[in-house]
């Protein structure tokens, strides 16, 4: 019965993960791969608009031996796999700075999505 239950939860979290994370995507692209474009003085890109300093904050998922950051990051923020990963890192890195707050997870990822960091 408790593995039961632990592997029902896990599935939910992964859900509400999932569904978090389309959410944000469909709200910065209509989930698609839309390139680079110019937000608040500096270049976003992809399915969730990263720009690149969110994308050495998330340690630069896919980046290739002698391939730039910038490179790096332009190729990741347009495949959905490897911008997913990258928000998925972040919010990783910076979830544990919202404990305490009453909030749920989406909430959370959210922010820290936004680079509000909740607590800051």
């Amino acid at each position: 019965m408790f593995v039961k239950s632990l592997l029902l939860l896990s599935v939910a979290i992964a859900y509400v993960s999932a569904d978090c994370l389309h959410c944000i995507c469909m709200r910065e692209s209509q989930c698609k791969p839309i390139g680079c474009h110019m937000d608040v003085g500096s270049l976003s890109c992809g399915y969730y608009q990263i720009k690149i300093g969110y994308y050495e904050d998330c340690g630069q998922p896919g980046k290739k031996s002698g391939e730039s950051t910038e490179a790096a990051w332009k190729r990741c923020a347009d495949d959905l796999s490897c911008s997913t990963t990258c928000v998925e890192n972040y919010y990783n890195r910076y979830k544990s700075q919202c404990n305490g707050l009453g909030m749920g997870a989406c909430q959370v990822k959210i922010l820290a999505y936004a680079k509000k960091r909740c607590c800051f």
